[in-house]
């Protein structure tokens, strides 16, 4: 395994979030903060780091699948630690445990927070949980790939370890290309839902907050009742834009190369927008003696169903109090997802699709012994592999949450607690039923429960895999060899 490379990486991660760290340091100096200084000072620290890690180029620059997993699960457990030493040096969150969830939750934009009050934060620290968000959210590494051509043409095992779905294909020829496009979009999107917002009455801290926040379908609220206290007409734009980053992103490059055709043909993109519609009716109709009217029954649905099956976390309304029917959807939707490829977080819709296809075919096997059963998407045949994939992840994702849910159930909380607390964090999500309610906070679990459910927000954001290749010890038994025989 090549730790010279690997370590190399590292040390452009730490040398950009030592530029990202400057950014609130600026908010702070605009509002005149003095938690400012804890941004400064920390930023210090990673380009230090980072400069060591990075003055000599490795010779070697062989890289493959297992440097990208490892690399992209380092990278993010680096920026983790990092972004957690403001709210620690600035004294807003004193424990290390909870500042380095909140900063987990920013980064891998799940929104489950330990802060019972918010607003008393200072505007930086409040803006760096909302900027968490917008860089978890489409991956750090991918921004680096548009600045920096890391690896050659072998980076693309760092973008496939690093984003979201079963499988991740190029838009155009080079890696660094597509990573270009792909950000290009995402910053577009983001910068067009701030000025809606403005233009609808938010203030502008507000509104480039909350733009940052549902880009990256984090889910940070910057009021205590999350947006329950904004316009009707605001709610539906935030509802609008959940759901818009919730797609594919190869979605909008096909509209932008004008092949209506191809976005047609997407099974994942129909069945998305399918279980939007049906939701929203559902729970529609079931908590309509909730609200005023049908129609913002029918509303408030729309928000929380976008809101869930992204995995962005924002609320309108305590849903805790709505009906059992109601409250099983949306904890059936913090499963499912939304696209892969997207921002969001869960299983994603194409791996239930693939899933559901696959058991289809089953079926006429059994029917039919000797019909040959081919598994399509999008009109293109699914490989063995990606179907095998698919199922290994399914058998790995519940292995997790059973080890989860049995670690953190030595707490005396309510099975409801408990099971909503690893759903929202293995799926991204943020909140969840009962104690860990939108309304309510993670601030009631111990350190250890927090740390398993700090593993798992990791987890669940970088699909499993590379954090459980930390865990190999086959990967690190080679590389003890070679780092001895030195």
């Amino acid at each position: 395994m090549n730790l010279h490379f690997i370590s190399f990486i590292i040390g452009w991660i730490l040398n950009f979030q030592g530029i990202f760290l400057l950014v609130p340091s600026l908010v702070a100096l605009y509002y005149r903060e003095t938690s400012g200084f804890a941004f400064v000072i920390t930023a210090v620290i990673c380009l230090v780091t980072g400069f060591l890690l990075t003055r000599k180029k490795p010779a070697n620059k062989a890289f493959y699948a297992k440097e990208g997993f490892i690399s992209v699960a380092a990278c993010w457990i680096a920026l983790s630690i990092t972004g957690a030493l403001p709210f620690v040096f600035s004294g807003e969150i004193p424990s290390i445990v909870d500042a380095l969830f909140e900063t987990v939750s920013g980064f891998t934009t799940t929104g489950a927070s330990i802060l019972n009050d918010v607003e008393a934060m200072s505007k930086c620290c409040i803006f760096w949980r909302s900027f968490t968000h917008w860089l978890g959210g489409m991956g750090v590494l991918v921004f680096v790939l548009c600045v920096l051509p890391l690896a050659g043409g072998d980076n693309m095992h760092i973008m496939k370890a690093e984003s979201p779905g079963p499988s991740v294909n190029k838009l155009v020829p080079r890696v660094r290309d597509t990573a270009m496009i792909l950000y290009g979009i995402y910053i577009v999107l983001t910068i067009i839902e701030g000025i809606l917002l403005l233009i609808f009455g938010m203030s502008g801290f507000d509104a480039i907050t909350t733009s940052l926040a549902t880009a990256g379908t984090g889910g940070f609220g910057i009021k205590h009742d999350s947006m329950g206290s904004y316009s009707v007409a605001i709610q539906n734009i935030v509802a609008v834009f959940m759901m818009i980053f919730g797609v594919n992103f190869s979605i909008y490059f096909l509209i932008l190369v004008r092949k209506p055709k191809q976005i047609l043909k997407s099974d994942e993109l129909r069945a998305y927008l399918g279980i939007v519609v049906l939701a929203t009716v559902a729970i529609g109709i079931n908590s309509r003696e909730y609200f005023a009217s049908i129609w913002s029954a029918f509303q408030q649905a729309f928000f929380q169903v976008t809101s869930i099956m992204t995995t962005t976390g924002f609320a309108t309304t305590d849903f805790n109090l709505w009906p059992s029917f109601s409250k099983t959807i949306l904890v059936l939707l913090m499963f499912t997802g939304a696209c892969a490829g997207s921002t969001s977080g869960g299983i994603k819709v194409s791996r239930i699709v693939i899933m559901f296809k696959d058991i289809k075919n089953e079926i006429a096997s059994f029917i039919h012994p000797r019909s040959v059963q081919t598994l399509r998407m999008d009109d293109k045949k699914v490989s063995n592999e990606v179907v095998r994939t698919v199922k290994t992840f399914f058998m790995l994702y519940l292995v997790i949450f059973a080890t989860s849910l049995l670690l953190i159930s030595f707490e005396n909380f309510s099975f409801e607690t408990n099971f909503t607390a690893v759903s929202a964090t293995l799926n991204n999500v943020g909140p969840g039923l009962d104690g860990v309610g939108p309304m309510e906070s993670f601030a009631k679990f111990n350190p250890f429960s927090k740390i398993i459910l700090i593993f798992d927000m990791l987890a669940g954001r970088l699909e499993l895999f590379p954090m459980l290749i930390l865990f190999s010890p086959g990967i690190w038994r080679g590389s003890r060899k070679r780092i001895f025989s030195k």
